[in-house]
């Protein structure tokens, strides 16, 4: 099981509950500045300088404007599946309240989230309607929507069972019986639905009668009839026909002051994989429908995801382009009501002083935009989010406009590795899309991201015990790419690189091909520097960058390899399918089995399930011979170089259940000489991040209920300089940083 499949699986139905032994900790996030995807960013109606922002695996954020911070809402949260939002909605006249939809996938938990004070404390709501928060679709919407006419009145499309309301503020929740669409059902595995995928209001007295705003709601199933209107709130709906053809899903939507509908269109759900789309205006009064799309013939490519308008300025909008790769995307802007348009980018310039490294984003503008939306109070204001960040601008109004990151407090990349080496930077990440960052400064954006190979996603990284400014990382692309390079190296620490590529190798009878290809295999670094294993299929390894590869004598297929901190020829080799360990003394040319009395029998769960999973298996820095494994949720260490292995069980009857997920050493506490350990571990009731300091025998809390963020962790390490000093990779919520606040005189070090 995952490392985020084990906590949803274990916690998904527990209380939040007291827990023993808690040392208290401050946390900041290492700054990067964005570094995900944020499908949606809603202003509030209610009050000036007030906007949230959703995201599809981080939570959601408030706009602060006193402090001119983004606000994290959920950061308290411990139910995993919860920060993935798939929807918000702020009250329209009470600026105080606000809904989130949360749920990252089907089949797994979902609720309604409501707040009276703009996110500091939350009345959660389970719903029987699952979501999709991280799914395909995710920059549909908005699918929740309040009636304003009565605010405690809520509505919600779902993906695969219609549509619903509540009529108690989020309370409880009912299936709208009256709606045509029924939606498709659960989803087979790794599949989903667009199903329900808005819900807007029109003006107050649009009808004739003056007693009801009509509502529309549209559909991105595959089927014949897309939009429905009701004008009596949902209590009867009819269809609404014409527009563009039935291939064409609806995926937003937005209702002027006259009451024109004006809907985004698309060939699919996205964010990858739309074609065409189109931009259409529709005026209920007539039943008319005008096509106002921007770009049409040879300018036509992908879809329209975002959609906004200029509540100061009728007839003004603006429309985003998605999928647009050739082309490239952009934002469009109309003045009259879509009859005419102008491209925003080639009007643009960024100013990228907030985020530096978004220079990686050479198409200059970004893609994936879905997130789209006027200031309400400001029509010079603009903000659009991307697959990296969320710019804004105050010039929309003017001919030509700045663009800055929008992203003080926006912390929502995926680390899926984390080194804190001896010397130098206290930190270098491998970062899911955003490549990775040697991190100069906690406080401070990165400058630049890892090239060379110029790949989106490092899996690992890993540095040279007593040359620790040589650095091995390997990465992988969105698409397979047989003859590209996955790995590289840097002898300066990480500022720059140099590509690497394993040799073809024959495995069996099989033709040779290469085991490093799109980053499937790790690599691993010897203390001094001069020796790199790879570990696939089976292992190689080379001493001169990759010119020369061999094949080590004596490892079966499928080992993962980890290098002594200290001693420059030794090696440790896991083989999880049959419970092994191999060591070398010669630099990786032969490894012999060691006795590793104590290994537990049936360890293959332990392997780690994909690419982007660390092994957790790591070598004491400063440290000769000592080597550090959770097992099936045990902590085991060798200190006489896989002899034996002595296994770790906590001293508090609390917590022997513990199930120990990751985990990361940093510096001895004062006076001692056994390497801290950080640890994610949960029971059946709880689950947290633990610090011991003395080889796992007391376990103590570092994180508290105002800290969890979702229980959803990649990586966990300590710094080898800094004791008390913990790095942590969220998934979702960037990296944070904790370092353990002032003890009572007395109290010691645990």
């Amino acid at each position: 099981m995952s490392l985020l499949g084990l906590a949803a699986a274990s916690l998904a139905a527990a209380p939040t509950l007291p827990v023993p032994s808690q040392l208290p900790y401050h946390w900041n996030n290492v700054v990067i500045g964005g570094g995900g995807f944020s499908p949606a960013i809603v202003f509030s109606v209610a009050e000036r300088n007030l906007a949230y922002l959703r995201t599809d695996v981080g939570g959601a954020y408030r706009w602060d404007a006193l402090t001119q911070r983004w606000i994290a809402l959920q950061d308290g949260q411990a139910q995993n599946s919860y920060m993935g939002v798939e929807s918000i909605a702020p009250d329209p006249v009470d600026p105080d309240i606000i809904y989130l939809a949360v749920g990252m996938y089907s089949g797994q938990p979902a609720a309604i989230m409501r707040s009276a004070d703009r996110g500091a404390s939350w009345q959660i709501t389970p719903v029987p309607f699952s979501m999709g928060g991280n799914e395909d679709g995710r920059g549909l919407g908005e699918r929740l929507a309040i009636d304003p006419d009565r605010r405690t009145h809520l509505f919600f499309g779902s993906r695969h069972d219609g549509l619903w309301d509540s009529e108690d503020s989020g309370r409880t929740w009912h299936k709208v019986e009256s709606f045509p669409w029924k939606g498709l059902g659960r989803p087979a595995a790794n599949h989903t639905h667009g199903g329900v995928s808005f819900v807007v209001f029109g003006p107050p007295g649009e009808t004739a009668l003056g007693r009801s705003r009509a509502m529309y709601a549209g559909v991105a199933d595959a089927t014949v009839q897309h939009l429905y209107r009701s004008t009596d709130v949902g209590r009867s709906w009819s269809a609404i026909t014409g527009g563009p053809a039935s291939t064409m899903l609806p995926v937003k939507a937005a209702v002027d002051q006259q009451g024109l509908l004006y809907i985004d269109y698309c060939s699919d759900i996205g964010p990858n994989g739309i074609a065409l789309g189109e931009v259409w205006k529709l005026d209920p009064r007539s039943g008319g429908w005008t096509n106002i799309t921007p770009a049409r013939g040879d300018e036509a490519e992908g879809g329209y995801m975002g959609l906004s308008l200029d509540r100061l300025h009728p007839g003004r909008l603006a429309v985003s382009t998605v999928d647009r790769w050739n082309h490239r995307d952009t934002v469009w802007l109309s003045s009259d009501s879509g009859a005419h348009w102008s491209s925003l980018r080639e009007r643009s310039l960024r100013d990228l002083s907030p985020a530096p490294w978004l220079r990686l984003d050479k198409g200059g503008f970004g893609g994936w935009i879905a997130g789209l939306a006027f200031d309400p109070f400001d029509g010079a204001t603009l903000a659009y989010a991307t697959g990296l960040t969320v710019f804004r601008t105050k010039q929309a109004d003017k001919a030509d406009m700045v663009w800055r990151p929008w992203v003080a407090g926006i912390e929502e990349a995926v680390p899926l590795s984390l080194v804190s080496p001896p010397e130098g930077p206290h930190l270098i990440s491998g970062i899911g899309d955003t490549h990775g960052f040697v991190h100069d400064r906690l406080d401070r954006a990165p400058e630049r991201a890892f090239a060379d190979p110029d790949l989106p996603q490092t899996n690992n990284v890993d540095y040279a015990g007593v040359a620790p400014k040589i650095i091995v990382r390997s990465a992988s692309g969105y698409s397979p790419d047989p003859e590209g390079a996955s790995l590289g190296w840097s002898e300066d620490g990480g500022r720059s690189w140099h590509k690497m590529l394993a040799s073809p190798i024959a495995i069996g009878s099989a033709a040779p091909r290469r085991i490093d290809a799109d980053g499937q295999a790790p690599i691993t670094v010897s203390a001094d520097g001069s020796t790199f294993l790879v570990s696939g299929l089976v292992t190689l390894a080379t001493a001169d960058r990759g010119r020369i590869w061999w094949r080590p004598k004596g490892l079966p297929e499928r080992t993962y390899a980890v290098a002594d901190k200290v001693d420059p020829l030794a090696w440790y080799a896991i083989d999880y399918a049959r419970a092994r360990i191999f060591v070398s003394r010669d630099g990786a040319k032969t490894f012999t089995q060691a006795p590793a009395q104590g290994l537990p029998a049936g360890i293959a769960s332990s392997r780690p399930a994909a690419r982007e999973f660390q092994p957790m298996a790591t070598a004491t820095p400063g440290t000769a011979g000592e080597l550090w494994l959770i097992l099936g949720g045990r902590f085991f260490h060798t200190s006489d170089s896989a002899r034996t292995f002595v296994a770790s069980t906590p001293v508090d009857p609390v917590l022997r259940d513990m199930y120990f997920v990751s985990f990361g050493l940093g510096k001895a506490a004062p006076g001692g000489h056994v390497p801290t350990l950080y640890a994610f571990g949960v029971t059946k009731t709880f689950g947290g991040l633990w610090r011991s300091t003395d080889a796992g025998a007391r376990w103590f809390r570092i994180n508290d209920d105002a800290h969890q963020w979702g229980l959803r962790y990649r990586v966990i390490t300590g710094d080898p300089r800094l004791f008390g000093r913990v790095y942590l990779a969220t998934d979702g919520r960037g990296i944070f940083y904790g370092d353990p606040l002032p003890q009572p005189v007395g109290a010691g070090a645990h």
